[in-house]
């Protein structure tokens, strides 16, 4: 299990529609991934969870992945939110 904290940057200038795209994003992996802020826990390949989640400019999200390809994701993840 690996985890990453990012800072989210202003995903709507640089994406059209960055909950569907975040989404595929992490659906690209085989690892489990969840985007964690405070109490709030949601599986990134949830498209009504990553609504729910709404991530937006400044907050600081904590991305856990658990796989054989957590690291890769991790790094896609980040470069998604961060832009």
């Amino acid at each position: 299990m690996s985890n990453k904290q990012v800072v989210v940057s202003d995903v709507h200038k640089k994406h059209s529609n960055p909950v569907a795209e975040l989404v595929q994003v992490a659906c690209q992996f085989d690892s489990n991934i969840t985007l964690e802020e405070g109490n709030k826990k949601i599986n990134a390949k949830s498209i009504m969870g990553i609504m729910a989640f709404n991530p937006t400019l400044g907050m600081k999200i904590n991305i856990v992945a658990d796989g054989n390809d957590e690291t890769q994701a991790l790094e896609a993840l980040e470069e998604f939110l961060a832009c």
